[in-house]
């Protein structure tokens, strides 16, 4: 059995902080910049059809990259999928600088499918590394850490947006100027830069002085058949309910572009943005409570998620019904702001609160950081193939919003049962596998899927 010194100090540019940051900056310049202009609706522009049309192109590409990027990962390193995996952002708002200012097109789908493609890397490879590099007993802590810095980018991007389109003229309906793709541009060229400074998983230094689990990595084929393998445990199709209904609500672009005009959209995507981080630090907070077990918090967190979601659906129908028979066009001076407002606070909290807890029960299942990768490959690709068919249905008006609303609502209702037998099964993996810095996939394989197959039995029983 491996021993660690306990007057052990890590070396700052090695330590499980330090990367933490790097990859939550990293988070910040790519998908959270990205996920500014998806929060103003429709990218920002005054239609959101092609734009929905390149997000369903996106996100397509990137649920098969997401699922199968272990196996790139495994070969490249985990630090080279984070920088190839950080590419395509900027070309992809590039090429809606162009759609808004020329009206041009042909960028914005070029752009979104080489984004597609490297950020199919980039999903796979950041939530690995968010929840591995550390110790089990604080991956609430980083995964706070790594998902705060998300949440900034649509913040300061809000505050960018706000700043710039916050005149008289962007009262009405219609689309953020176009300078404000070029500052996005520009920060999300950052990102691969960033990403550099990434320290592969075999050198991290953690405080106690162990060591990050990794499996060898095998033959192409075996890491196509780890990936299979992991897809077809009970515990993870039981949960492929819940990870299409968590990322479904891309109507919530649509409601914006419907109802609000441009600096109502920015105001909203940047106040927003608060109640987003507060909802991710309490979520995380109480996953990291250590008064109560790893089960306790996961089962309470559960609940918690399913609350939260209760009534910010029940609510957002209440207002969707009431803006399709009346359709408004809200300025953040209009009367009926606040009520319209608060719809997309509380979409924001519900998810939010609830993607962090799907991730920390993920990062329980194992204790390496090779089948993590998986894992969290498998829910980000899911999570992409969702967000492909959202963005596809809102290609067009449904009865006012009313079918992607009750799509949404159907898939959430479905995934609570199963997701319930999961937890109520699950035997959370609190510390690493062994103490031997390496493992084999195939004894990894064959514990976890006994573990899989007890519980499943116990859930039935």
């Amino acid at each position: 059995m491996a021993t660690h010194p306990l007057d052990f100090k890590p070396r700052w540019y090695r330590s499980t902080m330090f990367n933490a940051f790097v990859i939550g900056l990293v988070g910040f310049c790519a998908p959270g910049l990205w996920n500014a202009m998806s929060s103003l609706g429709a990218g920002g522009q005054q239609s959101p059809y092609l734009v929905n049309a390149a997000n369903a192109l996106v996100f397509a590409l990137m649920g098969f990259f997401c699922l199968f990027g272990s196996v790139a990962s495994s070969k490249i390193g985990l630090k080279w999928s984070l920088v190839i995996g950080t590419i395509g952002f900027p070309v992809y708002s590039a090429g809606l600088y162009l759609n808004n200012r020329y009206g041009v097109e042909w960028l914005v789908l070029l752009g979104a499918a080489l984004c597609g493609i490297s950020a199919g890397l980039f999903w796979n490879t950041e939530g690995a590394i968010a929840l591995g590099y550390s110790r089990p007993e604080k991956r609430g802590k980083y995964l706070n850490i790594w998902l705060i810095f998300r949440t900034l980018g649509p913040l300061v991007g809000g505050a960018i947006v706000l700043a710039l389109n916050h005149s008289e003229a962007e009262k009405a309906s219609g689309k953020v100027g176009y300078n404000t793709y070029l500052i996005f541009v520009a920060l999300q060229c950052l990102g691969p830069l960033i990403a550099l400074f990434l320290t592969p998983p075999e050198k991290v230094e953690r405080a106690d002085g162990s060591k990050v689990k990794i499996l060898k990595a095998g033959s192409f084929w075996e890491e196509v058949r780890g990936v299979l393998d992991a897809s077809k445990k009970k515990h993870v199709l039981m949960l492929l309910p819940l990870f299409w209904a968590a990322y479904f609500n891309q109507y919530s672009g649509n409601f914006q572009v419907y109802y609000f005009g441009v600096r109502a959209r920015a105001l909203s995507a940047f106040v927003g943005n608060f109640a987003s981080i507060m909802a991710s630090t309490a979520m995380s907070a109480l996953l990291d409570w250590k008064r109560f077990s790893v089960k306790s918090r996961i089962t309470f967190g559960f609940y918690v998620a399913v609350v939260l979601h209760i009534v910010a659906w029940v609510y957002g129908w209440v207002i969707q019904e009431k803006y399709t028979a009346n359709p408004p066009m809200l300025d953040w001076e209009s009367p009926g702001y606040v009520e319209g407002f608060f719809v997309m606070i509380l979409w924001g909290v519900a998810y939010q609160a609830l993607a962090n807890w799907m991730y920390y029960l993920v990062s329980t299942m194992t204790g390496n950081i090779t089948e993590l990768n998986r894992l969290t490959g498998i829910l980000r690709g899911q999570e992409s193939f969702s967000q492909a068919v959202a963005f596809g249905l809102n290609t067009r008006k449904w009865y006012g919003g009313r079918v992607p609303l009750a799509v949404n609502t159907v898939l959430l209702v479905l995934a609570v049962f199963p997701t319930w037998l999961v937890v109520r099964q699950h035997e959370p993996i609190t510390k690493d596998d062994t103490d031997n810095d390496t493992l084999t996939s195939s004894t990894t394989s064959t514990v976890e899927e006994k573990i899989a197959a007890a519980d499943l039995e116990k859930a039935l029983t």
